[in-house]
């Protein structure tokens, strides 16, 4: 009875054995079971449950785009051209009170006045006295220095009158056909002429030029 007993508790001993290692009696052999097997202890790969995908990173912030500098020209803008100033008249000189010679006296340049009845005479610079006023002698009875306006005509340094014995007239400055200041006698009157002093004449015939205005008042 005791054998009995023995031999039974070896053959469930046996199957407990056998039902744990997956049915496999010996090394080599394959499991006929239908027994889990271990992982890492059977002859299959680990299979995997779940499988893995790996997706892009997504970016949540836009990024800010950079500035494109602007290459468009801004219009040009039409102006109108102020207009030029008008330049202002030349005032006309004052006439200087001490002169009774307006025309001269009004005149922008160099100019003569000449006094008969004062025996006087001046140069003016835009209206201005520069020089006199000086002794002067006119023309005599019958030979009277002509009165008016004019001009300078010409300026010979030492004139030869033709008229009077090629009679010298040094610093003549014509005003007139044939009437000159010129040096002459301040005690002898003239045959027209304006006789001046030899130091007068000069400073005339030097400062006075072809059409400065020679005025002649009685």
């Amino acid at each position: 009875m005791k054998r009995l007993l023995a031999g039974a508790a070896a053959l469930a001993t046996a199957l407990v054995l056998t039902a744990c290692s997956g049915g496999s009696s010996g090394a080599g052999e394959p499991n006929a079971g239908g027994g889990a097997v271990a992982a890492g202890t059977g002859g299959g790969a680990p299979t995997t449950s779940a499988s893995t995908s790996t997706a892009p990173p997504t970016t949540s912030a836009s990024a800010t785009p950079t500035p494109t500098p602007s290459t468009t020209k801004p219009a040009p803008t039409s102006t109108t051209p102020k207009p030029k100033p008008k330049p202002k008249p030349v005032p006309k000189p004052a006439a200087d009170p001490s002169v009774p010679c307006a025309a001269a006296a009004a005149s922008a340049g160099t100019a003569a006045c000449v006094d008969l009845s004062a025996h006087k005479t001046w140069i003016l610079q835009g209206g201005k006295v520069i020089y006199g006023p000086v002794s002067m002698l006119p023309g005599r009875k019958g030979y009277a220095t002509p009165t008016g306006t004019f001009h300078v005509l010409s300026k010979e340094k030492v004139h030869l009158s033709k008229e009077f014995d090629n009679a010298p007239m040094p610093n003549s400055v014509f005003f007139y056909p044939g009437d000159a200041f010129h040096t002459g006698s301040l005690s002898v009157y003239s045959h027209g002429c304006i006789h001046l002093a030899a130091s007068s004449s000069l400073k005339y015939f030097n400062t006075l030029h072809v059409g400065d205005v020679v005025q002649v008042v009685p």
